[in-house]
């Protein structure tokens, strides 16, 4: 008989898997799920006027919910959603005050670095922000960091931070929406489409994460432009600028 493993669980069910255990853990505890909440590392004040930014290429992917709760990739939702995602970002440069250079990256370094940043912002969200899993040595402090690979992108870009956005979302299909219904008559919640993302600014000389913003709803479609406007207007508010 052969042995699970989460090991041969693909990464992005792993993050849709770890979304869904904190709403329900948010639930347990009482908590509503924020639309976003920011959080500055101690040390850090605001960007100062000279700062050079490079926008990472977005990390994002959609997924279908079947009945039995298994999400799919979805690769056409996943482009038009990057499409409407990278417009947004780039129409909010103005209200940022900030402009954002293209990372001059191969594709296998930006995922590399994407995937890094992925892992690093999920952890993030557990642990800084839900109370029964904070580390003590953070002292509720924003103290992470993404490695030293960033080097490699402040050399090759001449920026000095980068800004990174993590984006997962799902959606029920018909036959999950019926067993949600179902499963609400016999007092059971089950949960449907979840969307989550993540926003990080960088400094590219050490990898420290010095601004963070986490989104966690259960609304909003990326596959369309205004949600997707919204939902980036949530994950970029209270932007160090």
């Amino acid at each position: 008989m052969s042995r699970f493993s989460v090991r041969s669980v693909p990464p992005a069910l792993l993050s849709v898997f770890f979304t869904v255990f904190v709403i329900v853990l948010l639930c347990l505890l009482g908590a509503r799920p924020a639309w976003s909440q920011a959080a500055t590392a101690p040390e850090f004040g605001r960007l100062p006027d000279s700062a050079r930014i490079v926008l990472m290429p977005l990390d994002v992917e959609l997924f279908s919910v079947g009945a039995g709760g298994v999400a799919e990739p979805q690769a056409q939702w996943t482009d038009q959603a990057t499409k409407h995602l990278r417009d947004s970002v780039r129409r909010r440069e103005a209200s940022l005050g900030v402009t954002l250079h293209e990372a001059d990256l191969s594709d296998d370094d930006a995922v590399a670095l994407n995937h890094l940043h992925g892992t690093v912002a999920t952890a993030i969200a557990l642990h800084h922000y839900i109370v029964p899993y904070a580390l003590p040595t953070k002292e509720k402090r924003l103290d992470w960091h993404i490695g030293a690979d960033t080097a490699r992108l402040r050399d090759a870009s001449g920026a000095d931070y980068a800004l990174f956005l993590y984006i997962r979302d799902s959606y029920a299909t018909a036959e999950r929406k019926a067993a949600i219904v179902l499963a609400a008559m016999l007092g059971v919640a089950m949960p449907g489409g979840i969307q989550t993302g993540y926003a990080s600014l960088v400094d590219l000389r050490s990898g420290d994460i010095v601004w963070f913003n986490r989104l966690l709803r259960g609304t909003g479609d990326l596959r369309e432009a205004e949600p997707a406007e919204e939902s980036i207007s949530a994950l970029l508010d209270k932007f160090p600028r």
